[in-house]
């Protein structure tokens, strides 16, 4: 199984997995937050996701979503992917997280891209009816 690590800002990871525990009844045991705040050290909060990626990966690697390419938490997370086994995507959104969480029997790759389609394909006008 692939481990799943979020890596945002404030208590960003956080709210998304109350979201997921609402819409699933239960918190994915293959899922951790690394929560960055603004007087966070970066440096520091590398090494901390490297522990967490650790404990996650147990065979099938990790895959790493950030909330927002070219912030802080996104920067960590592209680090973090230096590691063997080890994917991130940015952009991180519910229906996104939704549709890895309920794919844990892909691999890492195929998580991957479940993650990308996911965020784009959700991503839609809402139109009044007339």
């Amino acid at each position: 199984m692939v481990g799943i690590l979020l890596v945002a800002h404030n208590t960003l990871g956080e709210s998304l997995l109350d979201c997921v525990k609402h819409v699933l009844g239960e918190a994915p045991h293959n899922l951790k937050i690394l929560s960055v705040y603004a007087g966070d050290d970066p440096q520091q909060k590398l090494r901390d996701g490297q522990v967490l990626i650790k404990q996650l990966d147990e065979g099938g690697g990790v895959l790493v979503l950030a909330d927002i390419f070219g912030a802080t938490p996104s920067n960590i997370a592209r680090q973090l992917c230096h590691a063997e086994r080890v994917m991130g995507v940015a952009g991180m959104n519910l229906p996104m997280l939704l549709r890895v969480v309920r794919s844990t029997d892909k691999t890492l790759p195929e998580l991957a891209k479940v993650a990308v389609d996911g965020g784009r394909e959700c991503i839609v006008y809402i139109e009044q009816d007339h």
